[in-house]
């Protein structure tokens, strides 16, 4: 399950968390034309896992035979044969071409033999809907996928039928997934990411993984080359419906090197195990239907557990990045030391994604508010090629908001004006509605010491 925690953080991310009923997977319009189009990503960039294909075993394992909740899945399933999709409901701006694009990565990059169709008897149907009709079937949740039923009419009288019970499925025939209409572009996009990819793949999540959207930290957007050489072995010839975790780990190593050579070379990093205390602290902190105070014990807690672990890698990173957050609103001077910690320690792991970008946004806002523009750009700058990269919209556009606002204040205000207005399409993709892209200009320009226009 897709326990995505609703990060407190300068971006409107997208979140998915806890809704009571542990093993169901789930994620958590444009009117005025003075805005500039929105802008969306062409060309994917996926990197390629640059992990031993040992650890990459491990952790087609761990995803693939265990719920969030940490209950075990005695056999593997999947669809046998063409996976077919289809979309019902009213589809929001984008939402179309980017769950084509998706459909393209997963045929060329994972090789699974999926389409779109307008049959009913489709394997896979994706239904469109508000956000409010989701959270009456499942309250908090963005967006979830359930087996054995294909409309959001029947989850309420189904949810506690066997056929519904990831625990007990012996194949993949039908499903649905059902994802908000009425949000931003992103974050209809990264349901339709996250989601697509459990409803055939895995349906764990783990905290120790980089570099992929199976992990609960709202780092990645969308799937990654690990998440689709994960997919692509899970869809090996190789493999087939029920087999046991065993019998999957006999000739995973032989379906690793055929479709990941790399990874032969490199050596096995074993990052250990994430600890269910560490997850409860994160999840206490971070997640919905805790007081502030408490949000801020939990995050100490996490931190401290990641500190006695003697983690020197994402994990810590993301346990000072929590707790500047939760810092912030009482405490400036402490969140900043957490965000300089948090970008420490992620500098030091190999091979993140855009997870220094997130501190960036961080750390820069302080600087332009502290009235050290130069700074800000040296924090900026490096990462604006890394949120398009993994394509956050919203990241980026944040980005390059606050760099607009560091330019002002080096008196380069033509070059202001051009990063400013290329950002707002971004922000469209990003934040969605103009009232949410025009908040989210007077938020970063407020932070300008020298800035009277808001």
């Amino acid at each position: 399950m897709k326990l995505r925690l609703a990060l407190l953080a300068l971006l409107a991310l997208s979140a998915c968390v806890s809704s009571g009923n542990l093993d169901t997977p789930t994620r958590a319009a444009v009117a005025d034309t003075t805005l500039p189009p929105m802008k969306n990503f062409a060309t994917p960039q996926p990197a390629p896992p640059a992990r031993a294909n040992r650890d990459i075993a491990r952790d087609f394992l761990d995803l693939s035979f265990q719920l969030e909740s940490g209950r075990k899945l005695d056999r593997l399933t999947r669809f046998e044969g063409p996976i077919t999709v289809r979309v019902v409901g009213k589809t929001p701006v984008g939402m179309m071409s980017d769950l084509q694009r998706l459909i393209s990565r997963l045929r060329t990059e994972a090789r699974i033999d999926i389409r779109l169709v307008r049959d009913s008897s489709a394997n896979i149907t994706i239904q469109s809907v508000s956000r409010r009709e989701i959270r009456r079937a499942l309250p908090q949740a963005a967006c979830f996928v359930v087996p054995n039923i294909s409309n959001l009419s029947q989850y309420r009288s189904a949810r506690r039928n066997a056929s519904t019970n990831w625990a007990l499925l012996e194949r993949r025939e039908k499903l649905a997934i059902f994802v908000p209409n009425d949000t931003s572009p992103q974050e209809t996009r990264d349901c339709l990411q996250e989601e697509l990819a459990q409803a055939i793949g895995p349906l764990n999540d783990l905290y120790r993984l980089p570099d992929s959207i199976f992990n609960d930290d709202n780092i990645h957007a969308v799937l990654t080359g690990f998440d689709m050489t994960v997919l692509r072995a899970y869809y090996d010839p190789a493999l087939r419906n029920g087999m046991t975790r065993d019998q999957v780990a006999a000739r995973l190593p032989a379906i690793l090197a055929r479709i990941n050579p790399r990874g032969e070379g490199l050596s096995p990093r074993n990052l250990p195990a994430t600890p269910r205390s560490w997850i409860d602290a994160i999840q206490t902190a971070l997640g919905p239907g805790t007081a502030p105070a408490a949000r801020r014990v939990a995050a100490r807690q996490a931190l401290s557990i990641a500190q006695n672990q003697g983690w020197q890698d994402h994990r810590l990173g993301f346990s000072y990045y929590a707790l500047g957050r939760l810092l912030q609103s009482q405490d400036v001077d402490a969140a900043q030391t957490q965000f300089l910690n948090a970008d420490r320690a992620y500098a030091r792991a190999p091979q993140l994604g855009p997870h220094r970008a997130f501190v960036a946004t961080q750390l820069s806002a302080h600087a332009i508010s502290t009235g050290q523009d130069q700074q800000a750009l040296a924090l900026i700058d490096p990462q604006l090629a890394v949120a398009a990269q993994y394509e956050n919209a919203a990241l980026l556009s944040t980005l390059m908001l606050l760099r607009a606002e560091a330019l002002d204040m080096e008196g380069r205000r033509q070059e202001a004006s051009t990063v400013r207005l290329d950002s707002l399409g971004w922000a469209r993709y990003g934040f969605g509605p103009d009232w949410a892209v025009r908040s989210k200009i007077r938020e970063i320009a407020a932070l300008n010491p020298l800035n009277g226009r808001f």
